[in-house]
């Protein structure tokens, strides 16, 4: 099958990123013909490989943050990444950070690293599907992404920014947020360091 047709009905499928089992329900190919196709197609370079069963057509790669969402599941983008886009930190952050229900990984893709940072099953809430640069990504509401942070500060996995900005942040959401990792001691910190309590005012 020529590079052409395959673009084409790549490109016709919406599909910035796919697995080989998608690259086969969008082009027709058949198990042994897809492997040879992508196998041929990503040495000369018209495919992006971002780890095993993970593509992209080259011309069309995905944004960074799409990316983090599948490079590693299940994960939401969180964190310093989140806090950043929310502007609860006014520093760029280059590294993708997001949470995930399983092992701590890390990946380099697109120039970027990518940070995973495992949390606790009955935590792994607070995120939603919004739209960035035209792509949608799953993304930690303002309270959840931090309420991950502290998390991490508290255990002395993540540095303490002294530029944290808490404007427009809800406390009782912030503190339900912190409840769900069912820490006495995050609780006691965040209480003691932050002042964060459960009043229904904001910060």
């Amino acid at each position: 099958m020529k590079w052409s047709e395959i673009d084409g009905k790549l490109s016709r499928s919406g599909l910035r990123l796919f697995t080989d089992r998608e690259f086969r329900g969008v082009t027709g190919a058949t198990p042994m013909s897809a492997k040879f196709l992508l196998i041929r197609y990503t040495r000369r370079g018209l495919l992006r490989r971002f780890k095993r069963g993970l593509y992209a057509a080259a011309g069309r790669l995905p944004s960074k943050w799409s990316l983090a969402n599948r490079l590693y599941q299940p994960s939401y983008v969180s964190l310093e990444s989140a806090l950043s886009y929310y502007g609860l930190i006014p520093e760029t952050v280059y590294s993708v950070t997001s949470v995930t229900t399983k092992s701590t990984r890390e990946f380099d893709a697109l120039g970027a690293d990518y940070l995973f940072r495992a949390i606790k099953r009955k935590a792994f809430f607070g995120y939603r599907s919004v739209e960035i640069e035209g792509q949608s990504v799953l993304l930690a509401e303002k309270e959840k992404a931090l309420a991950d942070y502290l998390y991490f500060v508290f255990l002395k996995k993540a540095h303490p920014n002294d530029r944290l900005r808490l404007e427009g942040v809800s406390r009782r959401d912030l503190w339900k947020n912190l409840k769900a990792f069912d820490n006495p001691g995050l609780l006691e910190w965040s209480k003691h360091d932050f002042k964060i309590t459960d009043h229904r005012t904001k910060l």
